[in-house]
Parts: C-alpha cells; structure tokens; sequence
C-alpha cells in the first residue's frame, strides 16, 4: 500500500511525504504507482524548478518527502492543495492501495 500523509502547520500545507508501493498490478504495470509517481513528481518539480523554492526534498525507491518552511509553505499552496485533492481522488478510487493521512507540524 502507498502511504501518504501531508503535513499541516495550522491551516498551511508545509509538505508531504509518500512512502511504499501499490501492489495493485506488477512493477512497470502498476496505475497506481504510476499515478501517485508522477502526481508527486509534478508537484515536487513545480515547487523547485518552476517556483524556485527550496524545500528539503528526499528520493529514494518508493519513497518521496518535500517539506517547506511556513514562509516557503504560503507560496506553494496550490500546488500543495492541487496534490492533496488529486491524491485523495485516488484513495477514493483505489482504497485498498492508497491511504491519505494529515500531520500536524
């Protein structure tokens, strides 16, 4: 199962962290990997590379963290709140392979 759980600092998304893998289908056939994959890389790289913030962002097999300073935090919140709702749409859809959990900071 993908575990995600995006982390609030009272009403501001600060960031998010996803860990694990859907098993919904086999590795390179996997919709829901594939879907949270490039949702989370989407925003990631709209934050960095587009925004030019600098969060403290980690990549590593099935796992992805991006948090923002409150200050950083305000600037991304679209973009923060575009993947929450995506994501969340995809727990709906797929509930056994994706679970969306909320952090306070």
């Amino acid at each position: 199962m993908i575990s995600v759980t995006f982390t609030v600092s009272g009403n501001t998304l600060t960031g998010f962290h996803i860990s694990g893998h859907s098993g919904y289908a086999e590795e390179g056939s996997d919709i829901v990997c594939a879907a949270v994959s490039s949702a989370s890389l989407m925003a990631a790289n709209t934050i960095t590379e587009i925004q030019k913030l600098d969060p403290a962002v980690s990549v590593n097999d099935g796992f992805l963290s991006l948090d923002l300073s409150q200050e950083e935090a305000k600037a991304a919140e679209v973009t923060l709140s575009g993947l929450k709702l995506h994501l969340n749409a995809l727990s709906k859809e797929y509930p056994t392979f994706i679970k969306v959990a909320i952090s306070e900071v």
